[in-house]
């Protein structure tokens, strides 16, 4: 198919049009989903409301909110917390898997870290019911076969192995290993565990040095005393919203093992209390660090291992966990992604014509409102970010970062006001994003250039959803704002054509595949690069890229019409709708005589998310995303949201 999609000449804008060799009927068909989506994400949205959505329920925020009750509790013992720690127990002994291992959502495959976890939660929290005395060696026999050995170094080593060169979760998770006495013949502090060496006990007794240790690496805590500007130049192991772990966890294996050298040990004594109220100083008011139970349970884990049970940072961490368990005893992986779901959700109807008359004056401004209060208009606590960006939740714990700041603006400029303010928040929020922006020219996730690690490196799909942001906001920005902006977007396309692999794809940071090599969902990536640089003039674009891309895209399409996260993956509503919104967005692919292959693939798509969603009335949501450091969740409006994308990128006259 590549004499169909060589670079075309310039042409006048458009979009695609794709064939409909099925007739009228099949336009009908077509347009009846399209409505009975748009009704579905209308209605998940409340009168003059925001859209909030729902998480899945996580294995791994249960274990680690298990965790770290349980050694609260041992220290302050509440009915409360034992209840929710027996609560937890309970869901975690029910949702594994088959093979007696643990993935992050009840709908994903078992893994060393997730598994690991749960087991770990199991041994600390104790009990003898038989139900749970058979999770847990079933959870050691899948340790066993996944590690090769329970001894500590190789249990250690698989754990290490799975972050590679990122401490920031594979570190806590070795400290859970330790406090549960699965690296050593001792515990955290000192008893031999009741259940043999590699059973777990959970008891923290008599305050001896634990074995098991000398497995966690010592993290820098004494470093978080630095004024943030400087965190760029200390090569944090860590990544940058990950400061409250670094904090707590440092501290935690300082007080149990600390280092032999005498100037370290000093300098870690002198920084202890005032690290302390470093963190008890970037908590937010909810107590829930990023909003997530696994970053405020490890938090609050290390505290108690670090003799600060009764600190006020772990008692507000109790409580953020306490409320955001749920009623059946699990934890979602985070509280919400409001403000994401809501964008998500704007500028997915903004492609119907009718979508504002759908919405409703009121609703319009209702919505215009929410997203203005959500802006941060201060420093950012901990990352230090600079005032002018947007978060993925409307709750006090989230971090403004570079996914959310575009889609904030892009809803912002299909809602259309005009006034002041409005014109204020874009811009800030279009210089957050310039400012952002890496000397390679793409744009990381939360901080400029603090490290080598993944998510403070530059990323296509941020750096495609930021281009989509620049261009469309452009011609209404200030001349010097303007000028800036212009130079920052040739920068982030050449980086960009830099990062596209031989094959045409590209490899996104935020969203990845279960199924897929390595977990990458390049079909994700590659699509939302496409929509990015279809938003760019002509004259603009890398249009050899586009078409390697396209070429990419529709090869990677399955024989059933969907697409998974990569070739040969079974296919999703979400993978297989973000595949037809991209192809059939870049219009610039298809303005030339020819094209069959594009548009046969477009239309093979539609159909399949017809057939899929029973033309419109149902969407289950699959695990697609690569949260943070393999964390994977599903979300329930996803799979509408998509959809309903999808639909609205095809021509109008094909509606």
């Amino acid at each position: 198919m590549s004499e169909h999609l060589d670079p075309p000449a310039p042409a006048a804008a458009g979009v695609l049009a794709p064939a409909d060799p099925r007739g009228p009927d099949a336009r009908g068909e077509r347009n009846a989903t399209l409505e009975r989506i748009t009704d579905r994400v209308l209605a998940a949205r409340p009168p003059d409301g925001h859209w909030t959505g729902e998480l899945s329920s996580s294995a791994l925020s249960t274990a680690t909110a298990v965790i770290a009750l349980a050694l609260v509790g041992r220290r302050r013992p509440r009915p409360t917390l034992d209840a929710l720690v027996r609560n937890g127990v309970a869901w975690l002994v029910g949702s594994a898997n088959a093979d007696g291992g643990w993935g992050d959502t009840t709908d994903s495959p078992s893994n060393v870290s997730t598994t690991a976890l749960c087991w770990a939660a199991l041994a600390i929290a104790g009990g003898d019911e038989a139900g749970q005395r058979a999770a847990v060696e079933r959870a050691r026999d899948w340790m066993l076969r996944a590690a090769g050995s329970l001894e500590p170094r190789p249990l250690a080593r698989a754990i290490s192995r799975r972050y590679g060169k990122d401490r920031t979760f594979s570190v806590p998770i070795l400290t859970v290993l330790a406090l549960a006495g699965l690296l050593g013949t001792d515990n955290a502090e000192g008893r031999v565990p009741a259940r043999g060496r590699n059973g777990g006990s959970g008891m923290i007794g008599s305050g001896r040095i634990g074995s098991g240790w000398r497995h966690v690496p010592q993290l820098p805590f004494e470093l978080a005393a630095v004024p943030p500007a400087f965190y760029r130049w200390l090569r944090l192991p860590v990544v940058s919203y990950a400061l409250p772990a670094l904090i707590a966890i440092g501290q935690a294996r300082h007080r149990q093992r600390p280092t032999r050298n005498p100037l370290a040990r000093l300098a870690r004594r002198a920084a202890r209390r005032r690290t302390l109220r470093r963190l008890e100083a970037i908590q937010p008011r909810g107590g829930g660090f990023l909003e997530a139970a696994p970053l405020t349970s490890f938090v609050v884990m290390s505290l108690v291992a670090a003799g600060e049970a009764a600190h006020p940072v772990t008692d507000r961490g109790v409580a953020f966990l306490a409320r955001s368990v749920r009623a059946d005893g699990s934890w979602p992986i985070d509280t919400n992604l409001a403000t994401w779901a809501t964008t998500l959700s704007v500028n997915a109807l903004a492609r119907r014509r009718d979508w504002r008359e759908r919405i409703g004056p009121r609703g319009c401004a209702a919505l215009r409102r929410w997203l203005l209060d959500q802006q941060y208009r201060e420093r950012h606590v901990y990352t230090d970010a600079a005032p002018g960006g947007w978060a993925w939740t409307d709750l006090p714990g989230g971090v403004p970062d570079a996914d959310d700041t575009p889609g904030a603006l892009l809803a912002l400029h299909a809602l259309g006001a005009d006034d002041a303010e409005h014109r204020r928040a874009a811009y800030a929020g279009i210089g957050w994003l310039v400012d952002l922006q890496n000397g390679d020219g793409g744009i990381p996730t939360f901080c400029r250039g603090w490290g080598a690690l993944p998510f403070d490196r530059s990323s296509p799909d941020l750096t495609a959803h930021t281009l989509r942001a620049w261009t469309a906001w452009r011609a209404a920005l200030p001349g010097r704002l303007r000028l800036r902006t212009e130079r920052a977007t040739r920068r982030a396309v050449r980086f960009l054509e830099r990062a596209q692999r031989a094959d045409g794809a590209w490899i996104p940071l935020w969203f990845g595949n279960q199924g897929a090599p390595d977990d990458a969902n390049p079909v994700y990536g590659t699509a939302r690069v496409l929509e990015g640089l279809a938003a760019l003039p002509d004259a603009e674009a890398p249009l050899a890229a586009e078409a390697r891309a396209a070429r990419w895209l529709v090869g990677a399409q399955g024989s059933d019409g969907g697409w998974g996260g990569a070739p040969g993956v079974p296919p999703s509503i979400e993978e297989t709708a973000v595949a037809v919104s991209a192809l059939a967005t870049v219009g610039r692919l298809a303005r030339r005589a020819g094209g069959p292959e594009l548009d046969a693939a477009i239309d093979a798509g539609v159909r399949w998310l017809i057939d899929a969603t029973g033309g419109g009335r149902h969407a289950a949501p699959k695990p697609i995303g690569l949260y943070f450091a393999k964390l994977w969740y599903s979300e329930t409006l996803y799979p509408w949201i998509f959809a309903l994308g999808a639909f609205t990128s095809l021509r109008p006259g094909s509606r």
